[in-house]
């Protein structure tokens, strides 16, 4: 009995996830890189139009980034998050700004996001959260973390100028 049931099931479920997975190579990767952009986008208007802080933090900066004057990585951060936005919402040099945004993600766990102290996972684990009550508050920008990952290793998907540039050029070779 549960044998025919999967056999007629078996095509239909077949037919279903061919149509999702074609659906995902345009849709999916198009949603991550929307809402990546608007988050990284947003931080960086932010930074522009305001004053730098990193000097209260700069200390905190993992290595060769602490070496870098507050300025610059001010700076830096501030327009790698607006152009790597804009890049990830049109999908252009997708991979790039992924890997640049991880990076620049890291530093500011590790800067801003990381619990000033503490002694065991269980007292590590309370800084998984939005909001820092004494323990740190890295959970969003991990999440990014775990969202740029696919767009690195999978590019932008087919609803991007890296697809049709890639496309362009294998059809002129």
């Amino acid at each position: 009995m549960l044998l025919r049931v999967y056999e007629q099931l078996n095509p239909v479920w077949a037919k279903l996830t061919t149509s999702l997975e074609s659906a995902g190579s345009w849709v999916g990767l198009l949603l991550l890189r929307l809402l990546l952009a608007w988050e990284f986008y947003e931080a960086g208007i932010i930074k522009l139009n305001s004053k730098n802080w990193f000097a209260s933090v700069k200390e905190n900066f993992p290595f060769p980034f602490n070496l870098v004057s507050t300025d610059i990585s001010w700076f830096l951060a501030t327009w790698f998050e607006i152009l790597g936005g804009i890049g990830l919402a049109i999908g252009l040099f997708t991979r790039f700004w992924s890997f640049s945004l991880i990076i620049l993600t890291i530093v500011a766990i590790l800067g801003v996001h990381w619990p000033a102290e503490w002694s065991s996972f269980s007292e590590l684990w309370k800084g998984y959260a939005i909001t820092d009550n004494g323990y740190g508050n890295y959970k969003l920008p991990l999440l990014f973390i775990c969202m740029l990952i696919p767009l690195l290793l999978s590019g932008a998907g087919k609803l991007s100028i890296d697809y049709w540039i890639n496309r362009f050029f294998q059809k002129a070779s």
